[in-house]
């Protein structure tokens, strides 16, 4: 779930309704924790952020801390605890108990859990049903190293012999959830030393409750990193970490022992200096907030906002375009400014002649309209350099050759038929294979040029013997009508191609698939619903190997707005579902970016009269 870097491409706060439902579904997807369990990890007087992924996983945390559930398909019916949720509530899941570290090492390289790989108790496997959420432990270890999901049934397990994958592992200690949510998060200071301790009171909070304790902190972390860097004392093997992540000879445990104790000094130290920072900026004053404000909306007008994409929603020059602009460490909040709200923010700056906004009366939200890029405040900004925004580039860039490697190719081929057969059979040709159209025409010109059918006073017309005549046009022709004799050479290779088995091949990249019949259209239509508000519905991507999932979500980040995947009621394939009448833009982007010819795109808008 976690292996590959994945961009959050928004995070924003939970409303109080959400929080509530979050936690009903918490408590409805996890019986075993008590409220008060649940309340330690969600806190019902803090802010709870979500950030949402471009592969449709949002991961639920409290602002300011770890990431504690991520939801697979952001719908709230795969959620799961992570591996920092498991470390303050080690028995919020059943769990799976390794053999030894041998395993271990697999499972957090990414693996998924195999049953020969799990230490069965004396009593036997516990009774569970596949798609249930499991831990993954290690022997001596009160703190689960990964979470994932039952592949089958205790049932289904043990008529396989315990034999087979147990868990599919979503995430685990250490993987890309772990090192780089919102840029990174590392544990609590003290808590890999904890964590070694088989009492669980580690689970206990470690954050320092004011400055002096934490400076106290801070100066015995320096210590302890400077006392295990100049002495050479023997690491008990048993009390380290390394017994979850264990080695094959005595070796390799204090090798892997003394690195992570290194890497444990390198986390403190740059918690303490993130915890100091973020120290400095809440107590930003009222107008150091609009100075950033200000600051952001200049980096944007100058990076991002380019004059192609006006007029854009207010909240959308927000998300995507001010708040990517902020310093690094720094949350942007419009409620701790003197403006309050977004709109009278706008408002004001549109007052200085900066950029035109106009408030959509339909959407009762402010639209930026222009932007004065003659003002002086815009000539005066001078723009940063992020290099976030050059990685950006570069990897836009490397999707686009991605893509462009991914040409899509379509042939229409065909196959004989029982009408053509004997044709085939008659010079030779293999009725089990597939033609193109021209190859075809050679074959029935092969049969002519056999039977010397070509009419000898008119060489353009070809004479039909009883086979010819069957091929082109037997049960064609309405009975009682009279067979033809004769065919002109520029009609047979159309009509003969028209009496075979029609088929396609479509090739995108290294994938291809080969479907009988003609090949059939994406069909894009726009209607009105409920309210007047206007949807575009996109099927038949299948037919040209386009992820339905993917292409929702490129949608949803270019147009800005809701996107939705359904199954065809009644029929195999899914349905893009888009908020917004964008008809032509999808065609647009089918044809720009995935290399789908005109005449296979059909377009219909109920919308217009």
């Amino acid at each position: 779930m976690f292996k590959k870097a994945v961009e959050a491409k928004a995070q924003q706060r939970l409303s109080g309704a959400d929080r509530k439902r979050l936690k009903r579904t918490v408590r409805d997807r996890f019986p075993r924790p008590s409220d008060t369990d649940i309340d330690a990890l969600l806190p019902p007087k803090a802010e709870i952020t979500v950030s949402k992924f471009q592969n449709r996983v949002h991961v639920y945390g409290v602002e300011g801390g770890y990431p504690l559930f991520f939801d697979v398909d952001g719908r709230g019916s795969e959620i799961y605890p992570t591996v920092f949720a498991l470390w303050k509530l080690p028995d919020l899941l059943p769990y799976f108990m390794l053999k030894g570290g041998e395993v271990s090492r697999f499972v957090i390289g990414g693996a998924d859990l195999m049953f020969p790989g799990i230490s069965v108790p004396v009593e036997g496997l516990a009774s569970f049903s596949a798609g249930e959420p499991w831990a993954v432990k290690v022997p001596g270890n009160p703190a689960p190293i990964a979470v994932g999901s039952t592949t089958m049934s205790s049932a289904e397990a043990l008529k396989a012999g315990l034999r087979g994958k147990a868990l599919r592992i979503m995430h685990y200690y250490r993987d890309l959830l772990w090192e780089s949510v919102e840029g990174h998060y590392v544990p609590n200071p003290g808590f890999l030393e904890d964590v070694v301790v088989e009492d669980p009171s580690f689970l206990a909070s470690n954050q320092p409750s004011d400055s002096s304790e934490g400076a106290t902190r801070e100066s015995d972390v320096s210590e302890n990193c400077i006392n295990n860097e100049n002495t050479e004392e023997s690491i008990d093997v048993n009390d380290s970490i390394s017994d979850t992540f264990a080695a094959s000879t005595q070796n390799d445990y204090e090798k892997s022992a003394k690195e992570i104790t290194r890497d444990d000094c390198a986390l403190k130290s740059a918690n303490i200096a993130d915890a100091k920072s973020d120290i400095d900026l809440s107590s930003l004053s009222i107008e150091d907030v609009d100075s950033h404000l200000d600051r952001c909306l200049l980096q944007a007008l100058h990076t991002t906002v380019k004059d192609k994409d006006l007029p854009i929603p207010g909240s959308t020059l927000w998300s995507s375009h001010v708040l990517p602009c902020r310093p690094s460490g720094i949350t942007l909040d419009i409620k701790k400014s003197s403006h309050k709200k977004l709109s009278k923010w706008l408002q004001a700056k549109s007052s200085t002649g900066l950029i035109a906004v106009k408030e959509d009366k339909y959407k009762k939200e402010a639209m930026l309209i222009s932007v004065n890029r003659g003002h002086p405040e815009y000539l005066q900004f001078k723009p940063e350099k992020r290099p976030v925004e050059k990685v950006d580039q570069v990897g836009d860039a490397t999707a686009s050759e991605s893509r462009s490697q991914k040409v899509l190719e379509v042939v229409e081929v065909y196959k004989s038929s029982v009408h053509v057969n004997p044709i085939f059979a008659s010079v030779g040709a293999d009725t089990g294979k597939l033609y193109l159209a021209s190859e075809a025409t050679d074959i029935v010109f092969k049969y002519i040029e056999k039977e010397n059918l070509v009419k000898q006073t008119n060489k353009a017309i070809v004479v039909l013997d009883a086979t010819l005549c069957d091929a082109l046009f037997k049960g064609a022709i309405k009975k009682g009508s009279t067979y033809p004799t004769e065919i002109h050479k520029k009609d047979l290779s159309a009509t003969f191609v028209s009496r075979m088995q029609a088929h396609h091949i479509v090739t995108r990249g290294n994938e291809s698939v080969v479907r009988k019949g003609a090949l059939k259209t994406v069909q894009i239509l726009t209607e009105r619903r409920q309210g007047n508000k206007k949807v575009t519905k996109v099927s038949g991507l299948e037919t040209f190997l386009i992820d339905a999932e993917a292409l929702a979500s490129e949608l949803q980040k270019k147009f800005a707005c809701s996107t939705t995947v359904a199954e065809l009621p009644g029929k195999k394939g899914l349905e893009v579902l888009i908020q917004g009448g964008v008809i032509d833009d999808v065609a647009r982007h089918l044809l720009e970016q995935y290399g789908i010819p005109k005449r296979y795109i059909e377009v219909l808008d109920k919308t217009r009269k």
